[in-house]
């Protein structure tokens, strides 16, 4: 049997902390052949990625200690020098990150950024570069490559910008790439883009990858094998099919339990929890069943109508506006107590700009937005501080929602006080209590500081201050996508439980359409601004009728290994931009009715690239 390109063996990594060697990963081991793709999944704090950054020793020895042996093509590169190192890294093992736009120069153009790789490693000369460059940006089929050579990073999208990467990784043909996480981040058709690339390129190369997720869906599409990790060990490992088909340990089926599998609500009336499985005895955790919270009130709760918001821009003669982001066009819909609306699309068409101006956290050109009948966009002053109480928002970052210098319950508190829901601070204190309590804290947490809590126990913190002025509506922006996938299905059930018990209205913002599959009750499908497809969730998951929507739901990744062999075909397409130049003249837009209350916009020529790419 022919040597793998790496092999891994009782790799142990530790950290220093205050004077003491902290295990981090232990005793770890395995091996990725030529042209096998190998997944390391878990959660985050399971040690996956520092088991990829101790393989390329990124870590200072000062700090981090790495025992075990770690041979790429039978030489241990724990025991090379520095030196050593650094001729292997980008060049027989190559890496990419999670976030492109952290791992590129932002002042050097692209050209320059991938150049450097080959004059550093192939000694090439910087002419011969510039020309090996333009031949890698082609590989990875970014178009008009010749064009985007000279552009920086910020002016490429967040797809172009990992193809960017995954180029610059390939430039010296290496024998390993560690992809960690790299489609986290990304919307879900630039996801499966590329992960086709990764697949052909692999093919191409002949090179083994390492594949770091958390999402087994991702894991099912593409790795042979698979490696579960649980608090810095490897708890199981086989092939992709064997951990799907038949998973020996409580962690692995708990991880598969919570994730969610498009098509797996086909029937089902109304949102339906996640079936969860305890980590430590693998027994199913009880779920009662969601009621149906819809008010039979046929009056909606909140009203939108042709919602618009366009943002200048500058760069004209003496700064004068040259054109304009038609960020929100004519939105319309409704939704009713008890509801729960997803707003779905990529990035930047719009839906994030929808929920902030309902919320007026932006100022919107024009429409109405009415909450129980009265207009809320000619509120000003205490008349707007009072209307936010009736509708709050979660965001995507819970970290960066809190203030990490204030305790988690002052944090709750302070709208209580401001507001004066609670009478003083004693009264705050028991209403911090039970909305603790109410999102499944402990009430002692209330002394604690945002850094001492988790991801999803932050997120749960964000809830209980949205929950603590008794709002009517919800705006939940991506408010789940940051999660892993366990506790993504945790938050997720209680936002369901919090809807039932107390009636709550949800403005469901995501990307994410097997997770607004399962706990949506209508979807609004959004492209460039615009509202493409509205209808209830059945319909539109099941039938769905615009050439976006059903591209949106081609490129979701299912978790079944058995899909494996399937390739989707590359294509290099970017979705349109908003900009518009001052002359643009907003077509008017016409629906039709396929079903009751499902409408789909009858498609025009700035949909075209979506019905093509369909």
């Amino acid at each position: 049997m022919a040597e793998p390109v790496i092999r891994v063996s009782s790799l142990k990594t530790s950290f220093r902390r205050k004077g003491v060697w902290l295990p981090v990963v232990r005793d770890v081991s395995f091996d990725v052949a030529a042209g096998e793709t190998v997944a390391l999944v878990g959660e985050s704090g399971s040690g996956k990625s520092v088991t990829a950054m101790s393989l390329m020793r990124l870590y200072q020895p000062a700090t981090c200690r790495i025992e075990g042996e770690v041979r790429l093509e039978g030489q241990d590169l724990l025991k090379l020098s520095e030196g050593r190192m650094r001729d292997i890294r980008g060049n027989r093992i190559a890496m990419i990150f999670q976030e492109p736009m952290t791992s590129l120069n932002p002042s050097l153009t692209i050209s320059d950024q991938i150049s450097e790789v080959l004059v550093a490693h192939r000694g090439l000369s910087l002419k011969a570069a510039v020309k090996e460059t333009l031949a890698l940006m082609e590989k990875v089929r970014i178009p008009s490559a010749a064009k985007r050579m000279e552009e920086y990073p910020h002016q490429l999208s967040g797809g172009m910008r990992q193809r960017i990467m995954i180029a610059m990784a390939l430039a010296c043909r290496p024998r390993l790439l560690i992809a960690d996480e790299p489609t986290t981040a990304l919307d879900v058709t630039i996801q499966a883009q590329i992960l086709e690339l990764i697949k052909l390129l692999q093919e191409e190369e002949g090179m083994g990858v390492l594949f770091i997720t958390h999402d087994m869906g991702v894991v099912a599409e593409i790795a042979d094998r698979t490696i579960v990790m649980y608090k810095g060990e490897a708890i199981e490992r086989g092939a992709t099919e064997d951990i799907f088909a038949d998973p020996q340990r409580a962690y692995t089926r708990a991880l598969l339990s919570a994730v969610p599998k498009l098509g797996s609500m086909a029937g089902e009336p109304g949102p339906v929890r996640f079936p969860l499985i305890d980590v430590e005895s693998g027994d199913p955790v009880e779920m009662p069943a969601v009621a149906d919270t819809v008010s039979a009130e046929p009056v909606p709760l909140l009203e939108v109508r042709d919602l618009t918001a366009r943002f200048d821009i500058g760069g004209g003669f003496l700064g004068a506006v040259s054109g304009r982001v038609h960020a929100v066009e004519n939105v319309s819909f409704d939704l009713k107590a008890g509801e729960t609306l997803a707003l779905v699309g990529e990035s930047g068409c719009g839906k994030s700009t929808t929920g902030r101006a309902i919320m007026r956290l932006l100022d919107a050109n024009s429409g109405s937005v009415k909450l129980e009948g009265r207009e809320i966009l000619d509120l000003s002053g205490k008349q707007l501080r009072d209307m936010r109480r009736h509708i709050q928002m979660i965001f995507q970052d819970p970290f960066a929602s809190l203030n990490p210098r204030i305790e988690v319950g002052d944090a709750i508190a302070e709208p209580l006080l401001a507001h004066h829901i609670a009478s003083d601070k004693k009264d705050a204190r028991e209403q911090v209590a039970d909305l603790m309590v109410k999102v499944g804290l402990q009430p002692d947490m209330a002394g604690r500081f945002p850094h001492e809590f988790s991801g999803g126990q932050r997120q749960r913190l964000c809830i209980a201050r949205a929950l603590a002025m008794a709002p009517q509506v919800i705006v939940a922006d991506e408010a789940v996508s940051a999660l892993d996938v366990s506790i993504k299905a945790q938050v997720i059930n209680l936002m369901l439980d919090l809807q039932e018990s107390m009636g709550l209205a949800y403005l469901f913002i995501s990307h994410d359409m097997a997770v607004v599959e399962r706990m949506s009750h209508r979807v609004a499908v959004m492209y460039l601004g615009e509202i493409v497809e509205i209808g209830p969730r059945r319909s539109i998951f099941e039938n769905p009728q615009h050439p976006y929507t059903r591209r949106l739901l081609e490129a979701v990744p299912i978790p079944d290994p058995s899909r494996r062999g399937i390739r989707r075909g590359l294509s290099n397409d970017e979705i349109k931009s908003p900009v518009r130049p001052l002359s643009y003249a907003v077509p008017k837009r016409a629906y039709r009715e396929v079903s009751p209350g499902h409408l789909v916009q009858v498609f025009g020529e700035d949909l075209s690239n979506a019905a093509a790419a369909a």
